[in-house]
């Protein structure tokens, strides 16, 4: 086999796991026990950029805060998930048991949420119990306006990238994804605008105009979990880095990157129509132009306005965990509460502005349209507890309710999941896996541990195609969609009595079966616990609404039932036939004309009926 899916047995896992439990009694033992060369990838390494090079966005706020909360670059950034990484309970909940699953687990999570540890070395322990007030700024102004392009690019890159490329241990990083990121040693800051009058060295970065800069921390794989050449994935030998650090090759933990990177938004950009990128007009194509989008605003307090500054909003989709680091943070002096408030906001419209929503009828038929607007899988991110689903209520002509698909019991945080169509990404655990750890096969919450994709019928974006998304890592599984399809069409019985349909898709970030998980897997600290309790606190994650629409509905039936544009007495010959088995002369869409689940011959006599004059079944 080749070496790049090189695979241990399961004899060697488990000879592995009880020499570990023997050696750490005195503690409690992860499932897995990785070591840190299991996380090992190029890049800039933990604590070779000292603190004192890149420093606090408290720094940055002297110019670039404190003259617009709308607008400028502070009050914009630390409203948004990007600068309250560091206070986010879910992380936390999520880290605690990654780690309790897979031994040092939070050395390679907070590479992303808590990007300064790597600068301050605090990392380690990975419980991350070493954070400073600087590591818990999260991803910081200064540490972004840092990062070097890892990929030299001759006549494009910044001429300083060459030597300090060089000077990097190893290889450079050929992939971005997983935080393989390159820093400038010296904190050099880089800006990707040209008409700067700075207070402080700035270099020319086109670095960050593009996606590839995102996909630095929104593309990850499992990177002790491998591909196989038959398309499967096993886990990695231990204490031995991944054989290939390309994301595609490992288990999708989040391909946010490579479903923008495969899509027509990336291949030259889609006109919106200004649904997406502010004052830089209607053609959008790179990550910013929609989550930094183009605003009339000034970079400092002391300088012009720019007709297209980047609105530092980073918004995207995680309104529900705002509202729960609001109340998290609630008596915290250093984090300002309006500014959540309008990230929040802002995460909403762009919810709103990722769909559009139809209905049309067709006799006892609603079909549902719904297509994603956005430039990646709907919903994208992170895999755990995202979830879209349409909800259908039919009404009578008095307003009353006749009946609901994908019902959402608010008091219970419940939904009906078997009545309606729910887009998410589920993982598992195969047999393997399962031997290995003693957990169950089949779909799992130990994102960590995972290594089967159960299901992920999310939305594909514009240019989507089977065989490349596949390739790459980012498949379809137990759904279908043609090749440049972004849309999905469910269809929905009308039960009789139903004069109009509402029709809503909702998003959901936090759902009560993923938190109660968090919180009842949690063996070693509170933050399960404390996640729970705030999430209760929060509205239990209560579902916002993406989009809306009404529609009249007509008949649901029609004794036409041959089609020939007549209703008579053929049509009782017909539906005799197409309850009997013979279809020939029948163009409905089966024969069970009243709608009760089975055809019969009820439903010969409900045509029967019909064509005397009554109202449909």
């Amino acid at each position: 086999m080749n070496a790049l899916f090189r695979t241990p047995n399961v004899r060697q896992w488990i000879v592995v796991l009880t020499i570990v439990g023997l050696v750490a009694s005195a503690a409690v033992a992860a499932i897995i026990e990785l070591t840190l060369n299991d996380f090992k990838l190029p890049g800039t390494k933990m604590a070779a950029v000292g603190p004192m090079a890149i420093t606090s966005s408290s720094n940055c706020a002297w110019c670039h805060g404190d003259f617009d909360p709308e607008g400028d670059h502070t009050a914009s950034w630390e409203g948004s998930l990007m600068g309250l990484g560091g206070h986010d309970p879910l992380f936390w909940a999520q880290m605690t048991t990654a780690n309790q699953d897979v031994a040092n687990a939070g050395y390679f999570c907070m590479k992303c949420h808590v990007p300064m540890t790597w600068v301050t070395g605090n990392a380690l322990p990975p419980d991350g119990s070493a954070l400073t007030s600087l590591d818990r700024e999260g991803v910081a102004c200064h540490f972004c306006h840092s990062m070097v392009d890892p990929i030299y690019r001759e006549g494009t890159s910044p001429p300083e990238d060459q030597a300090i490329l060089a000077g990097l241990e190893g290889v450079p990083p050929q992939y971005y994804a997983n935080a393989m990121f390159v820093l400038d040693p010296t904190g050099t800051r880089r800006a990707a605008r040209t008409n700067l009058e700075p207070l402080h060295e700035v270099i020319h970065s086109p670095f960050h105009k593009t996606g590839n800069f995102c996909g630095t921390c929104h593309e990850v794989g499992n990177v002790a979990v491998s591909r196989r050449p038959d398309g499967s994935y096993r886990y990695n030998a231990i204490d031995a880095p991944t054989p290939d650090t390309n994301p595609a090759t490992q288990f999708p933990l989040e391909r946010t990157y490579t479903e923008w990177r495969l899509s027509a938004f990336a291949a030259g950009g889609v006109d919106m129509g200004g649904r997406f990128g502010g004052t830089r007009g209607p053609v959008v194509s790179s990550c910013q132009d929609c989550h930094m989008p183009g605003i009339v605003g000034a970079n400092t307090f002391f300088t012009n306005e720019h007709p297209d500054l980047a609105h530092h909003t980073f918004a995207g989709a995680s309104a529900q965990m705002l509202d729960v680091i609001a109340a998290y943070t609630a008596n915290d002096p250093s984090i300002n509460q309006a500014s959540i408030a309008r990230g929040r906001a802002r995460a909403v419209d762009m919810l709103r502005s990722a769909v559009t929503l139809s209905a049309s009828q067709s006799l006892r038929t609603l079909t549902v349209r719904v297509v994603n607007e956005s430039g990646h899988k709907l919903p994208t991110g992170h895999i755990e507890g995202r979830r879209v689903w349409v909800n259908v209520r039919l009404l009578a002509a008095d307003g009353s309710l006749v009946y609901e698909y994908g019902h959402y019991d608010d008091a219970e945080a419940h939904l009906d999941e078997s009545s309606t169509v729910v887009y998410e990404m589920l993982v598992g655990l195969s047999a393997d896996a399962a031997q290995i750890t003693g957990l169950p096969a089949g779909v799992t919450g130990r994102m960590a541990l995972a290594d089967t994709i159960e299901k992920d019928n999310r939305i594909p974006p514009r240019g989507f195609t089977n065989a490349i998304y596949e390739a790459e890592g980012a498949p379809v599984v137990g759904w279908t969609y043609a090749d440049g399809q972004h849309w999905d069409e469910p269809r929905f019985v009308i039960p009789a009595g139903a004069v109009e349909a509402e029709v809503r898709v909702f998003y959901q970030q936090t759902p009560r079966h993923y938190i109660e998980m968090l919180r009842d897997n949690n063996t070693t600290n509170t933050w399960g616990q404390v996640l729970h309790q705030l999430w209760e606190q929060t509205g239990k994650g209560a579902p916002i609404e993406m989009a809306m629409v009404r529609l009249a509905l007509g008949p649901t039936c029609s004794a036409d039932v041959n089609c020939d544009g007549q209703e008579n007495g053929l049509d009782l010959v017909a539906i005799e036939a197409a309850v009997g088995g013979d279809f020939a002369d029948f163009c409905q869409e089966d024969a069970d004309f009243n709608g009760d689940g089975a055809a019969n011959g009820f439903d010969v006599e409900a045509v029967s009926e019909v064509l005397g004059g009554a109202a449909c079944p």
